[in-house]
């Protein structure tokens, strides 16, 4: 019985980690790519994400293209990083623009 309830326990935090909610505004934040410090600009409307662009980076543009086109919507779609794959062949790249979403959505919470 405890691992049923432990477990539904476990599932109801999992669920409420992917509806967070952030106060709505336009933030912004960095993370370090293969060649430089990637910024994103998250824009948050009625608590979710409605949009992540990328600013300014110094990386090279056919590496850093694919992982803008795939996984910047699967951002707004899953209103966060988690659970997003980065992209092969740009896995730095990937995980920088991953890690200036956090850093600007830490500044929406």
């Amino acid at each position: 019985m405890k691992k049923i309830i432990v477990a539904a326990a476990a599932a109801l935090l999992a669920v409420g980690a992917q509806a967070a909610t952030y106060k709505d505004g336009s933030y912004t934040g960095e993370g370090k790519g293969r060649e430089s410090v990637i910024t994103v600009q998250v824009d948050v409307k009625g608590g979710k994400i409605a949009d992540v662009k990328v600013v300014k980076h110094g990386e090279t543009e056919m590496i850093i293209a694919a992982p803008i086109e795939q996984m910047i919507p699967e951002i707004v779609k899953k209103n966060g990083v988690e659970g997003v794959d980065s992209v092969g062949g740009a896995t730095l790249s990937s995980e920088g623009i991953k890690a200036a979403v956090k850093d600007a959505l830490s500044k929406a919470q």
